[in-house]
């Protein structure tokens, strides 16, 4: 999902480690902006792919949802510099497993925030080296000139939130909606995995056998 090669099949799926993320966002009428950070280049994991803001959670934080909101806070403040978000007002999203053909796999859980007035966002300038804010079809527009580095996850979240005109319909619409976890396949055995939801093909890239 990340650029990363498929395993050889050879040993057992690695057992995704638990992570949670923020979609940041802020009226900006007409419409609403996101927040974007982009990961370090020399980072393993995502390196040079602009993401939400988020991490692992940690092995003493626990393994429910309150540990997964508390690490999405604690990640939101260090990687982009805003604090002040409540975990308890936090909306959940989304789930999204990793393949079980990748060797790095994450079982991440995607929240909604509104950004705290006043809040200024700050890149820690180590995990992440630039962030912006940006309505969906801005990014979307980015990425379809290759401006953007997207992964799967990040990319098909963005084209869902543009179908909503603002932040406060959006996270209506999530407060009702239930979430179920999107298990993406990889398809083909190229040098960079290309990945697909259920049910979706994936074409071929040249070279592929």
């Amino acid at each position: 999902m990340d650029g990363q090669r498929p395993t050889s099949g050879a040993s057992p799926p690695a057992i995704p480690r638990l992570a949670a993320s923020v979609i940041v966002l802020r009226e900006a009428g007409p419409g609403f902006e996101l927040l974007l950070v982009k990961r370090n280049p020399a980072q393993r994991f995502m390196g040079g792919f602009w993401v939400f803001p988020g991490g692992a959670v940690d092995a003493h934080e626990g393994a429910d949802e309150a540990a997964q909101r508390a690490a999405a806070v604690r990640e939101l403040r260090e990687e982009a510099g805003i604090a002040g978000v409540d975990p308890g007002r936090l909306v959940r999203y989304s789930r999204w497993i990793t393949p079980p053909v990748l060797s790095m796999r994450f079982d991440t859980h995607f929240f909604l925030a509104l950004a705290p007035d006043g809040a200024v966002a700050r890149c820690d300038g180590h995990e992440c080296v630039e962030l912006r804010w940006a309505t969906p079809r801005a990014l979307l527009a980015d990425y379809e000139r290759n401006a953007v580095a997207l992964a799967p996850p990040t990319l098909r979240q963005i084209e869902q939130l543009a179908t909503f005109g603002s932040a406060a319909e959006l996270i209506e619409h999530a407060r009702t909606h239930v979430v179920s976890p999107v298990l993406p396949r990889v398809a083909g055995s190229a040098e960079v995995a290309r990945v697909a939801l259920p049910g979706e093909a994936v074409a071929p890239a040249p070279g592929d056998v």
